[in-house]
């Protein structure tokens, strides 16, 4: 199956963007103070971060619609994640908003490109499948 059919139509672009997403994680807690909170924030927000890039990475690699949503399902998650640490940073005031905001930003908008992707997958299976016949039929 192309990516196409699950939902996937700009998959190099997205390839690309939450690669570069990831870059901009690590960037951010190489920045952070090395007080306990900061590295525990760090670790959190790395783990996530880049869990975001590496999932989308195996989801254009979906051998069936059902494998794409689940691992589309992982990608959310680990986005939605990585915005409460950010959040959670914010909030701490370990990191002044200003420079949050961007990342932040970006990660509400992978998560709303997650979400529509699933969304299309799931519709997409579903018209495919009301089409057709189970076998049992003819035989």
């Amino acid at each position: 199956m192309r990516n196409s059919e699950f939902g996937m139509r700009n998959e190099p672009d997205l390839k690309k963007r939450t690669k570069a997403f990831a870059l901009r994680i690590l960037k951010l807690v190489d920045a952070l103070p090395t007080t306990t909170a900061g590295r525990a924030l760090a670790s959190q927000i790395v783990r996530s971060g880049t869990s975001v890039a590496a999932n989308y990475r195996a989801a254009c690699r979906a051998k069936s619609t059902a494998d794409f949503i689940a691992k589309m399902g992982i990608v959310e998650e680990e986005a939605d994640e990585t915005l409460f640490w950010l959040e959670l940073l914010e909030e701490s005031q370990l990191v002044g908003s200003a420079k949050l905001t961007a990342v932040k930003q970006e990660a509400n908008e992978l998560i709303a490109i997650t979400v529509a992707s699933i969304k299309t997958a799931r519709r997409n299976r579903v018209r495919n499948s009301a089409f057709r016949i189970p076998h049992s039929e003819f035989e």
